[in-house]
């Protein structure tokens, strides 16, 4: 018996220990871009403007401008991706918000994209990109929205907290990566090994940026509970659209998801 609980401790305390180290891949799921996406966007999209920012020796962030219809000076969404997320895939949904302009960045490792990802690396990318694109003549700094998506909620709380913001969209958002981790993994110390919080419910209450909350019913990831409590302490106009029987990857797929995003936005310029 006691030689069983041994083995049973030794194999808990090598699962801790590949937590621990193996967390980014976990978290960080970089995605590549292949070349012939590149042609793709190029060919599909010439109105589009192909961004490189130095971020420091010999690394750079790589993403997309898609402009607004109207020539002068835009409004500006900044998305934020989810942990899995090549940005790309959101070229063609500036089809939504014409009157928007659009910044598409992939993170560190992921796309073109240079370094690597970390909390503290995407939270400083974003308050970099709002202050480099804030300043731009085609861009209406007064309004200038962040948009995130599971993970890249929580970097677009942190800019609503660091920076004036008219607005922020939240897909599938959370309190904190922490909480949502000890949801999937209940047998783990999480607190104890976690690198990464992104913990935005500490910073939902001093933010008084208007919200809006789009929450998957049947979200198996990040359970709607996670969401809820963010939605409950933001100290801001808010509004939260629960996606009824959709989960979390096919959330955009409910009726009207994007053109609910753009009559939040439309509503923000009015």
């Amino acid at each position: 018996m006691r030689k069983i609980l041994f083995i049973v401790l030794i194999a808990y305390f090598l699962v801790v220990i590949m937590a621990y180290f193996f967390q980014e891949r976990l978290l960080f799921m970089q995605r590549p871009i292949s070349e012939l996406r590149l042609q793709e966007i190029e060919s599909e999209y010439p109105e589009v403007e192909e961004i490189e920012l130095e971020i420091s020796t010999h690394k750079k962030l790589h993403g997309w401008l898609v402009p607004a219809t109207d020539a002068q000076a835009a409004p500006l969404l900044i998305y934020f991706g989810g942990n899995a997320e090549e940005v790309s895939n959101m070229i063609d949904k500036g089809k939504f918000f014409e009157n928007w302009s659009m910044l598409l960045v992939n993170y560190r490792g992921y796309g073109l994209s240079e370094g690597q990802p970390s909390e503290e690396n995407l939270f400083q990318d974003a308050r970099y990109l709002y202050d480099v694109f804030s300043k731009r003549d085609d861009i209406n700094e007064e309004h200038i929205v962040a948009m995130g998506r599971s993970l890249g909620t929580g970097v677009a709380v942190h800019l609503a907290a660091q920076r004036d913001l008219a607005g922020v969209v939240l897909i599938s958002p959370y309190d904190s990566i922490s909480e949502v981790a000890k949801n999937i993994y209940p047998f783990l110390p999480v607190d104890f090994l976690l690198k990464h919080e992104f913990n935005s419910l500490a910073e939902a209450e001093q933010i008084d940026t208007p919200l809006l909350a789009l929450v998957a019913e049947d979200d198996e990831v990040i359970p709607p509970k996670h969401s809820q409590t963010l939605y409950e302490e933001w100290a801001g106009e808010k509004e939260l659209k629960l996606i009824e029987d959709k989960g979390h990857n096919d959330i955009q797929d409910g009726n009207n998801f994007w053109e609910q995003i753009s009559t939040f936005l439309d509503q923000l310029v009015k």
